[in-house]
């Protein structure tokens, strides 16, 4: 094992509603929410829902299969555990976030982010 689900995050137009929505249903806490970012805490997991400009609903029956979600992977060191994902057959891009994620792409392009375990308490 190289990694543990802590999260996933969805994106959407409004996070703060789509917390407040998700909350209601799941009976989840809302532990966070601002304009750009909001996150619940469930039992043994969180919900996030991420806000992306110009956001476009996904449509159902899709034709292009697309899906508008990520994990978030809690991980022990980043440079080792994206490493060892290299090796599985996931890309690291160029561009990233900052000192505390990584985001890659799984062989079939869905996008994951790895996160230091300790900001999981």
């Amino acid at each position: 094992m190289i990694a543990t689900l802590k999260m996933v995050t969805l994106d959407c137009a409004d996070p703060e509603a789509s917390a407040a929505f998700w909350s209601s249903l799941l009976g989840w806490s809302v532990v966070h929410a601002e304009k750009d970012y909001a996150m619940l805490q469930g039992p043994s997991n969180a919900l996030g829902f991420g806000r992306v400009e110009g956001y476009e609903k996904p449509v159902w029956p899709d034709p292009n299969g697309s899906k508008q979600f990520h994990f978030d992977l809690a991980v022990d060191d980043l440079d080792d555990a994206a490493g060892k994902a290299v090796e599985l057959g996931a890309s690291l891009p160029d561009e990233q976030p900052g000192d505390t994620w990584r985001v890659l792409f799984d062989p079939a392009g869905h996008p994951f982010c790895l996160t230091k375990a300790e900001n999981w308490g």
